[in-house]
């Protein structure tokens, strides 16, 4: 396998029906919105999310939900000590940083992605603090239409512990975007992909886990259906450096609600994407599983 040697660019446009995308927990878990009505997901959501589909296909990934854990180990130290090279360089006083980095890096695909903060203390020593820089980055997703976010109360009809004086209904709310069409962006540096040995290969992975996002994803908050990617847009440049800067060619992708429609229900219905030919660089358009 070949480290990556030209700069790739990506898009996805996703849709969400009566679901939560992403909650703050600052505000109650309401869907995230900007202060100009749009909606958002975070790119941390969204790296979770492209994690989970890595692991689901096999992949070795280092930072792992408790949730969904494909191994015994409860921590990210316990994992790291795993890895008997890893576990060498932690307990020695004279560890290379750039050897810890390195050895990583072949490990988890999720290192050599986005890159990972190492900061451990040794058990004997002085610990190992390393920062990995990965070549993968992602965009916060952000809504092509300001969101309506409807709330609703929900009751809990059982006590959680024995012995409670008050009545058994526990108030609660539940919060879900009705309709929405969001769109995140994100790029591929080959610079960077050189020092964390990020492959073709490895970026084709990436790519699948895109189309496939929102698999296995199913939560009271996000039912089955209700998360969909509508479109992947893929530029592969022919370069390490690019033709277009990223800015330029996120920005030939044109998102825009259909003239005549007030209130959106879908995406095939409602929204037109069109892409603004870049002279030299070809896009690869792939649908949602």
């Amino acid at each position: 396998m070949t480290t990556l040697d030209h700069k790739i660019d990506f898009a996805v446009v996703l849709s969400v029906t009566k679901a939560n995308p992403n909650g703050d927990p600052l505000n109650g878990n309401r869907p995230r919105q900007n202060y100009d009505g749009y909606g958002e997901i975070s790119d941390v959501a969204l790296k979770r999310k492209i994690r989970n589909r890595l692991q689901d296909m096999g992949q070795s990934i280092f930072v792992q939900s408790n949730d969904r854990k494909s191994d015994s180990y409860n921590s990210l130290r316990e994992r790291a000590d795993a890895n008997a090279e890893l576990e060498n360089i932690l307990k020695s006083k004279t560890g290379s940083s750039d050897d810890f980095a390195r050895i990583a890096c072949k490990e988890w695909l999720d290192v050599r992605s986005f890159g990972q903060v190492f900061a451990f203390k040794a058990d004997k020593g002085a610990g190992v603090s390393v920062g990995v820089r990965g070549p993968v980055s992602i965009h916060t997703a952000t809504s092509v239409s300001p969101i309506d976010i409807t709330s609703m109360q929900i009751t809990k009809s059982v006590n959680s512990e024995p012995g409670k004086d008050r009545g058994s209904d526990t108030m609660g709310m539940k919060h879900r975007v009705d309709f929405g069409v969001y769109v995140f962006y994100g790029s591929i540096n080959t610079q960077l992909a050189g020092k964390t040995g990020f492959t073709y290969e490895d970026a084709e992975k990436i790519r699948e886990a895109l189309v496939t996002l929102f698999e296995n994803d199913t939560s009271s908050a996000r039912p089955d259906g209700s998360m969909e990617v509508n479109k992947v847009y893929w530029w592969e440049h022919k370069s390490g450096l690019g033709q277009y800067s990223s800015a330029k060619v996120h920005r030939s992708l044109r998102i825009h609600l259909n003239e005549g429609v007030a209130q959106p229900k879908s995406f095939e219905n409602d929204y037109t994407c069109t892409l603004q030919p870049l002279d030299g660089l070809e896009v690869r358009e792939y649908g949602g599983l």
